[in-house]
């Protein structure tokens, strides 16, 4: 994930000294390597919660992207909200000043979370004097403060006036925060370019995006045996079912951090392709498609569909918003499936941020993917699953069979996933589409 450093900033130099912020002109811009550190090891995947592990494991797992952030000239690093062992990163001066700054030589700027000062007590900003003295005397370098400005100005003052926050500390912030200003060129260019604005949602972009759709793509089941495969369909035949609250909804393909902080659903904020345009847009124009969300099974029987496409998955969330107990499909998403895949060949396109439970549905889904959130460009999904290109994406992270087995990981002695991590079932492309055997070849193996 750390090659995203150099397509923002630029590819740093060779001669270029560790830990030195690098940005390479105004059409780059500055990256931050978060949230530092342990956050995605929190307790039951909690968010802002506490990461219980020990210094080896801390440096093993959650600490080298850290270390390859700053050997690839990152120029900040955001703190997290989580705790490692009940203290709080916000307030870690072992692992802010003493690790990221002077073992691993980090010379840009630490940043707060939002109002990351706040939560350092609970409830929230119960004791602000006490977390801005904590904060910053752990190696906070910038603070985020949406709001309350004002009173955190004049509580640092108070502090660094009656010598509880030593100047040295003030210096040490302002100059990594100019240093970064400096390399990014913002004092001699301290306004965006508008000439780069026509380049936003570009037709290049869109391809890009489209292509990076492809190949996430994760086809974990394809057809009730290996020498029966449904995928990749046909492009032409008489009439096809597409359903699913997710088939027709651009805010659902985005997910969270997008348009809006939590998301959005329905197709009015951004412009882009829905997974039920995209199959539109691919099938042979002689070939009907209906779409019904929620279809009932009589419905589904009684109109002869060659065979159907169901799209359903996960609403929108970020952060807090996104803890999750049981990791289910929303409703009405289970009901489609047995509606659907009970009485006829069906395709189950899932749209989430994570594996979700679907293992009690597994057996009557002849075709399984997993298109994550696929963004604005959903043709990349019709793409692939109708045979233009090939399926090659392999899972991330091992899926479940149950939310019982959480937390599970490769090596766990009690191991036993629905699908393993580096599992993915590969297609080639085809540019024969008929009724009689799309399909011409398939494997599958494991990372």
């Amino acid at each position: 994930m750390t090659d995203i450093i150099p397509g923002l900033q630029g590819g740093i130099p060779t001669d270029s000294p560790k830990g030195v912020p690098f940005v390479a002109g105004k059409n780059n811009v500055v990256a931050c390597s978060k949230h530092y550190v342990g956050d995605g090891g929190t307790t039951k995947g909690i968010d802002e919660n506490n990461t219980v592990i020990d210094w080896q494991g801390l440096l093993s797992i959650h600490m080298p992207a850290y270390y390859t952030s700053i050997m690839k000239g990152v120029s900040t690093v955001m703190i997290s909200y989580s705790s490692w062992n009940e203290i709080k990163m916000h307030t870690n001066r072992e692992l802010i000043t003493g690790f990221l700054k002077n073992t691993l030589g980090f010379k840009g700027f630490v940043i707060s979370d939002w109002e990351g000062l706040d939560r350092i007590t609970y409830p929230p900003h119960a004791n602000y004097s006490y977390s801005i003295q904590a904060g910053i005397h752990a190696g906070i370098d910038m603070v985020m403060v949406p709001y309350n400005y004002k009173e955190f100005i004049d509580g640092l003052t108070f502090h660094v006036k009656n010598n509880v926050i030593p100047m040295s500390r003030i210096d040490d912030a302002v100059r990594r925060i100019l240093r970064v200003k400096f390399v990014v060129g913002l004092f001699e260019n301290p306004l965006a370019d508008n000439s780069l604005v026509d380049q936003l949602g570009s037709q290049e972009h869109r391809e890009l995006a489209r292509e990076a759709v492809r190949k996430s793509l994760v086809l974990l089941k394809n057809g009730q045996s290996l020498n029966q495969p449904l995928l990749p369909l046909p492009k032409k035949t008489s009439k096809i079912l597409v359903a699913g609250s997710h088939a027709d909804d651009l805010g659902y393909q985005c997910g969270g951090w997008t348009m809006e902080w939590q998301g959005f659903n329905g197709n009015n904020r951004t412009i882009g392709t829905t997974i039920l345009a995209a199959i539109k847009n691919t099938v042979d124009p002689s070939t009907n498609v209906v779409y019904k969300e929620n279809p009932n099974a009589e419905f589904v029987k009684s109109n002869n569909f060659s065979y159907a496409i169901v799209v359903v998955g996960e609403h929108p969330y970020a952060e807090t918003d996104g803890d999750s107990m049981n990791l289910t499909i929303a409703d009405p998403g289970p009901t489609t499936i047995r509606n659907v895949c009970g009485a006829m060949k069906c395709v189950v396109i899932i749209i989430s941020g994570r594996p979700v439970v679907i293992e009690p549905y597994l057996a009557s889904i002849d075709a399984l993917v997993a298109a994550w959130l696929p963004g604005t460009e959903g043709q990349g999904v019709a793409d692939v699953v109708f045979g233009d290109y090939g399926f090659t994406g392999k899972l991330p992270r091992t899926w479940f069979k149950t939310v019982d087995q959480l937390p599970m990981n490769v090596g766990d002695p009690h191991y036993d996933p629905l699908y393993p991590f580096g599992f993915g079932i590969t297609t080639e492309p085809t540019t024969r589409q008929s009724d009689d055997n799309p399909f011409l070849s398939i494997s599958s193996y494991f990372n």
